[in-house]
């Protein structure tokens, strides 16, 4: 059942979310398969020690035995003796640009895995459906193309400076004054690196005496951020509104711990669309609970900047909402704008309080000019300054491959995580043995698709995750969706039994406290 949440009047249009419950046969058989992998580990690792298998794996030199060991965590075993055997499905090298087709670099290993090596064999036409190319602005001909290649002969290709120094172009100035615009606040700023955007301005924005509100599933930038600030972390349950209100209720009722005095700052930290779930935050909800109990906003909206809303302005825009109800708006460059680098937007003193105090500003080289360029000529496509209708037909397109893909996996039976609306599509495979053959039976059928285990997911449940894009036609998804059912029937993926848990839904449980104190 598809739950749609209208939520006391807070949400203008439906709000349609589902996550459907692991079928405990497959969850226990996962569980085994673990199991299983982890004897033969020990079995192997036994075997490596006294020479039985040739040992091939980074080792403590015998000099050194008498020292804490280097090796010990669960995470080095699980790398050596688990991720090892399906390495082959990640860093793929590709050798053309990442649009809706792409050309890979053919790769053998006579080691299972351990080391590659290059046929020179390049399989051509492979269709990409892994690369966060939203609107298909990863192209190599076309006007943003030819505006960057302008500006790379005119100002070259980088900038040897910083900002504060003698790093600051006129196109970064034309950019920020851009991006404002686009985003409607007051003033923004312009970042080289997106992932340094988070995990260096949180820090500058909080610090001892604050506390910072996470959803769990947050990106590792802004994990990072959020450490690298000294302030106390508590962590909400993702999208849970009830575990959000709980820890505000806490945070104001005690204050910090043993004093009792009252936080300085309490910050939420959010993202628009999560990467991993394929889920839409909860905006309203979020701003409702942060206007009521005096907090701040901080929305990390990479995913949803340009791939959400009718206009492509991210989720403030899809849920109808004002821009100056976030404190403050980060987003990247680097996935639906095809280019690099990310930015921070909202109040003139916010910005003229990161110009100085952040250390991206201060000590970070300036962004790449034709990278600017590409920026700016991507951001006028999509607001329609360019002069045509291209990036509106754009956004319009992504949406519908999006509703159209979603739709036809369900039909199939798979098991499908997100927000309808989300261009971010996660399939579950569940068993390790299944996240190596689903990524090798799709390379053999020509798809490119990118596949997700343990760390980045939780243990059991490992996953397919599709990023459509605007460029992708009709023809191109009707034939990754032939090969993802036959893929689907081949390993038994078929998985769903139409028994939709929404995440609101889901048994409220107490949130764990994450405290980093002196």
């Amino acid at each position: 059942i598809n739950h749609i949440v209208h939520n006391g009047g807070l949400y203008k249009r439906p709000f349609n979310e589902a996550f459907e419950e692991t079928p405990m046969l497959v969850a226990v058989l996962t569980y085994v398969g673990y199991g299983v992998l982890t004897l033969f580990g020990y079995l192997r690792d036994f075997m490596r020690q006294w020479k039985i298998e040739k040992c091939q794996n980074a080792t403590e030199r015998e000099e050194q035995k008498d020292f804490v060991p280097l090796y010990q965590d669960f995470e080095n075993f699980y790398n050596r003796n688990l991720y090892m055997r399906i390495r082959d499905s990640w860093n793929r090298p590709i050798c053309s640009v990442p649009g809706a087709k792409v050309d890979m670099m053919e790769r053998v290993s006579h080691d299972y895995n351990w080391t590659f090596t290059y046929t020179g064999r390049v399989i051509k036409d492979i269709i990409n459906m892994g690369s966060y190319n939203y609107l298909g602005f990863a192209q190599k001909a076309g006007t943003c193309q030819e505006a960057a290649a302008k500006v790379l002969s005119q100002y070259g290709a980088g900038v040897c400076s910083t900002r504060q120094e003698m790093g600051n172009l006129d196109k970064h100035e034309e950019l920020e004054k851009l991006v404002a615009r686009f985003l409607g606040v007051e003033s923004a700023m312009a970042y080289g690196m997106g992932f340094a955007t988070n995990s260096m301005n949180i820090p500058a924005l909080v610090g001892k005496g604050c506390l910072i509100l996470s959803d769990e599933l947050n990106h590792a930038s802004l994990v990072l951020g959020a450490r690298l600030s000294g302030a106390t972390i508590r962590i909400f349950k993702h999208n849970n509104m009830q575990s959000l209100e709980k820890l505000l209720k806490d945070a104001i009722v005690h204050g910090q711990p043993r004093t009792r005095r009252p936080w300085k700052k309490i910050l939420i930290l959010v993202e628009g669309i999560y990467s991993m779930e394929g889920s839409i935050v909860r905006l309203p909800e979020v701003i409702a609970l942060k206007k009521k109990y005096k907090s701040y906003l901080y929305l990390d909206e990479a995913h949803s900047i340009g791939a959400l809303g009718p206009s492509g302005r991210g989720v403030v825009e899809y849920f109808g909402l004002s821009p100056e109800d976030v404190d403050v708006m980060m987003g990247t460059f680097t996935k639906s704008f095809g280019a690099a680098g990310g930015y921070i937007g909202g109040k003139k003193e916010l910005i003229d309080y990161l110009r100085t105090y952040s250390h991206s500003a201060a000590y970070a080289t300036s962004m790449s000019p034709p990278v600017v360029e590409q920026i700016i000529t991507s951001v006028k496509c999509i607001m329609g300054e360019d002069g045509t209708t291209v990036g509106e037909a754009r956004v319009q397109q992504l949406a519908e491959n999006t509703r159209y893909f979603r739709r036809r996996l369900k039909e199939m039976g798979f098991i499908i995580y997100g927000n309808e609306d989300s261009p971010v599509v996660p399939l579950m495979l569940y068993m390790p043995a299944k996240i190596g053959a689903f990524g090798r039976e799709m390379l053999k059928r020509n798809i490119g698709v990118v596949v997700v285990g343990f760390p980045a997911t939780p243990i059991i449940e490992s996953r397919a995750r599709f990023c459509l894009s605007a460029a992708h036609t009709k023809e191109m998804l009707d034939t990754a969706l032939k090969e993802i059912n036959e893929v689907g029937d081949l390993l038994q993926l078929k998985y769903s039994r139409r028994r939709l848990v929404p995440l609101l839904d889901r048994p409220f449980d107490e949130t764990t406290y994450e405290e980093t104190e002196d």
